[in-house]
């Protein structure tokens, strides 16, 4: 019996009750990697350290993630993102990166407790020692603000007194922080003892599990909500074909996904809308402005045949955008709409981030087949175009049993109409 036909079999075993709670703190270890009491969704731990061995057992055997549980944290831990610049925390950016790494390396030699004004001073001393470039500016002090409270959402730090905010407008800004040294020593998933150059990094961080084509199917089905079958290596699109149903069944069973299958691909969605980050359609300009330009992108150019995806180039983007502003002008956010340029990279950057905008080309994008899912259609016949129906025929009349009695009742004089006339002479 192998490792996932062993974790199938245990979890029929439990009873319903103890199955969907497993299945409830899986898809909040998905949503939260790092959980941690007081934060988000951390009511939950008290169930999860219950049920650590059966949840250990499930993302080790189906996705060859690792799970480290204590009282007050869970983690765990995934595999990279690799080079795909759409994934991350989208407050922190390239800069914000570079000083969260900065960061965690200050920390490490530091104790529980420091001043911020301390922890500014080392995270330049570490950025000389790396041979990155830093300076006492608003965009540095900005950046390093956003990892910090980057930090204080996981719960690595805390603010004691004080807070990090006003760094990122005056650099003489002071807190004290208090350091939680076990989440700070569970927060890196990547091997980087191993690893002797960046890239090497990233290749070991977002190696397969060891189950090699499965862990890495099953994991780009969890993670990506849009999947293109020739996106895959040969042998893994080959698997994958062949498993389709029982890995639909799966991802149903285990995390509480659907899978909604094509000719090109795979799109899996969560139908409570927890486990994904991004919401579309959503509100706001930039999300309504990507949504309605979508079949107006995909009537410019035929397909491509082998796989479906539609070329678009930024021109192309462009001019839609401008129309769809200029047609309705009270609709949009003028903030939002005042930068033609800003408006474009909005919205490519949304639809990249969504799966339906990859594969750059010198000129543009390809567009997913998946964003024919967006295309309106009509409820209904409009009523006004409608042929109006005939009025029913006429019914026959037909005897009926009371039919004779009628008749023979109308003959009879009404009982005491005599008596009636009598009295009215």
């Amino acid at each position: 019996m192998s490792a996932r036909e062993r974790t199938v079999a245990s979890f029929d075993e439990l009873p319903d009750i103890d199955a969907a709670n497993v299945v409830r703190c899986a898809r909040v270890l998905l949503r939260r990697p790092m959980l941690h009491a007081g934060g988000q969704d951390g009511d939950l731990l008290p169930m999860i350290h219950r049920r650590r061995s059966v949840l250990q057992d499930v993302f080790s055997s189906l996705l060859g993630y690792r799970l480290v549980v204590e009282r007050r944290f869970a983690r765990l831990h995934k595999a990279g993102p690799g080079s795909d610049a759409t994934r991350g925390e989208p407050s922190l950016g390239p800069r914000g990166y570079a000083h969260l790494a900065l960061t965690l390396a200050a920390l490490t030699g530091i104790g529980r407790q420091v001043l911020l004004s301390r922890l500014v001073v080392d995270v330049r001393a570490a950025a000389v020692e790396a041979g990155v470039a830093v300076a006492d500016d608003p965009a540095d002090r900005r950046a390093l603000t956003a990892a910090l409270r980057h930090l204080v959402s996981l719960g690595v730090i805390t603010e004691t007194e004080g807070a990090v905010s006003p760094l990122a407008t005056d650099s003489s800004a002071e807190a004290l922080i208090t350091i939680d040294t076990d989440l700070l020593g569970q927060l890196v998933s990547g091997p980087l003892g191993d690893a002797t150059s960046p890239d090497e990094l990233i290749e070991r961080a977002t190696a397969v599990g060891p189950r090699q084509v499965e862990h890495a199917v099953r994991r780009r089905l969890v993670e990506d909500p849009v999947v293109v079958f020739r996106d895959f290596p040969a042998e893994q699109e080959t698997w994958l074909l062949e498993h389709l149903r029982s890995e639909s069944e799966l991802l149903e069973r285990f995390f509480g996904l659907v899978t909604e299958t094509r000719s090109e691909g795979i799109v899996v969605s969560d139908p409570e809308d927890y486990l994904t980050d991004l919401t579309f359609p959503g509100p706001g300009t930039v999300a309504r402005i990507a949504l309605l330009a979508l079949p107006d992108l995909l009537g410019l150019h035929e397909p491509r045949q082998a796989d479906g995806r539609h070329p678009v180039t930024r021109d192309e983007v462009a001019e839609v955008c401008a129309t769809l502003v200029e047609s309705y002008p009270a609709a949009w956010s003028r903030v939002a709409v005042e930068d033609p340029e800003a408006l474009v990279d909005d919205v490519t950057g949304l639809l990249r981030r969504l799966g339906l905008l990859d594969q750059d080309r010198p000129d543009g994008w390809w567009l997913s087949p998946a964003a024919h899912r967006w295309i309106p259609e009509p409820d209904a016949t409009p009523a006004q175009s409608r042929e109006s129906e005939p009025p029913p025929a006429p019914v026959e009349p037909s005897w009926s049993l009371f039919d004779g009695a009628d008749e023979a009742d109308a003959t009879k004089e009404p009982a005491g109409s005599a008596d009636t006339r009598e009295e009215a002479q």
